[in-house]
């Protein structure tokens, strides 16, 4: 069945800064430390971009004494890539229809 695409989760991962966190945290769970050695970027800048991934939904927190543990809910990105699978079958079918111009 063909389902659409979120696109708010696209624009998240849309940002590069993000989708290199998304590609370290499918790795492995990482503290805020860790995310700011691995990336570069400032700690508040961190702060706002996992601010952002988690109200997209797609990381979780565990706090860990004055850490805060940042892991990505992998059932979320299955259903994103079965949604892109869907629009891919669906593409393969579309490309044989051809819409006349007027």
């Amino acid at each position: 069945m063909l389902t659409s695409v979120d696109p708010d989760v696209i624009r998240v991962l849309g940002d590069p800064l993000r989708l290199k966190i998304v590609t370290l945290l499918a790795r492995e769970t990482l503290c805020t430390t860790h995310l700011v050695e691995e990336t570069g970027a400032k700690q508040t800048n961190l702060s706002n971009h996992m601010k952002v991934l988690r109200e997209a939904g797609l990381v979780e927190t565990e706090p860990c004494g004055r850490f805060t543990y940042y892991r990505l809910k992998p059932e979320v990105l299955a259903g994103l890539s079965e949604q892109f699978a869907d629009l891919a079958e669906s593409a393969r079918t579309a490309a044989e229809n051809k819409r006349a111009c007027p």
